[in-house]
């Protein structure tokens, strides 16, 4: 099932399950976001606000047309065909569930202008004294052929600031009242950034052994062992 919301990281903190595991979690604010178009398996979603002065006047034009306040951040998001959506409609996180798993999109923290030790992993030169090499990048092509660089090359220059992407993230918890939402683990991005929460495209379904304990809260199903 395809579903999707926007939402802006918080922050890092830490948890307790009910079997005593301790699990670092990312506290994320999670909608409400507003459907501002709808295409098919698609739609145009926005969260935050910004003010009216900053947006142009061919976007204000947009807003008002779907009678809604302008957003600070506006992402399409896939949806599957059989979920309806009009636009002016509010998406919160009740959508998404416990112990299932999200693939989250953010803009990774900007490390400015590095060297090949730090931006690639290079092993470097030797420490020993003499050395003339110790972090400098050394030879990079040959002069007869190619007689230039291959592309692609590791080499210095700026590091982060990319849009990156975690996959398979639980959801540990869900916070409705206070549209927040806890994952395990670690999300791209500083804190107060935005982030993409898309539902996992490589896993499905709930998290294991916990399929079992959702199971047993539906009403009219009954558990092999209650058979029993």
């Amino acid at each position: 099932m395809r579903i999707g919301l926007l939402g802006k990281k918080l922050g890092m903190t830490q948890m307790f399950t009910e079997e005593g595991r301790f699990v670092p979690v990312t506290a994320i604010e999670v909608g409400p976001c507003t459907v501002l178009r709808v295409s098919e398996g698609k739609a145009l979603i926005g969260f935050g606000a910004r003010k009216e002065k900053n947006v142009p006047k061919q976007e204000l034009g947009f807003y008002k047309k779907v009678n809604t306040k302008p957003s600070a951040f506006v992402k399409e998001i896939a949806f599957d065909a059989d979920i309806e959506l009009s636009a002016g409609q509010q998406l919160t996180v009740d959508i998404l569930k416990e112990n299932t798993f999200v693939d989250i999109t953010g803009t990774s923290k900007g490390k400015g202008f590095q060297g090949g030790v730090k931006r690639w992993g290079w092993a470097g030169g030797p420490d020993s004294h003499g050395s003339m090499h110790h972090r400098r990048i050394g030879s990079v092509g040959g002069s007869s052929f190619p007689s230039r660089l291959w592309k692609g090359l590791h080499m210095p220059g700026r590091m982060g600031n990319e849009r990156k992407t975690t996959q398979n993230l639980e959801i540990v918890k869900i916070y409705k009242e206070s549209n927040m939402l806890l994952v395990k683990g670690a999300v791209p991005g500083a804190n107060n950034g935005y982030l993409e929460i898309n539902s996992s495209k490589k896993k499905q379904g709930f998290a294991k052994g916990k399929q079992e304990q959702s199971k047993k809260e539906t009403p009219g199903k009954v558990s092999k062992q209650e058979k029993k």
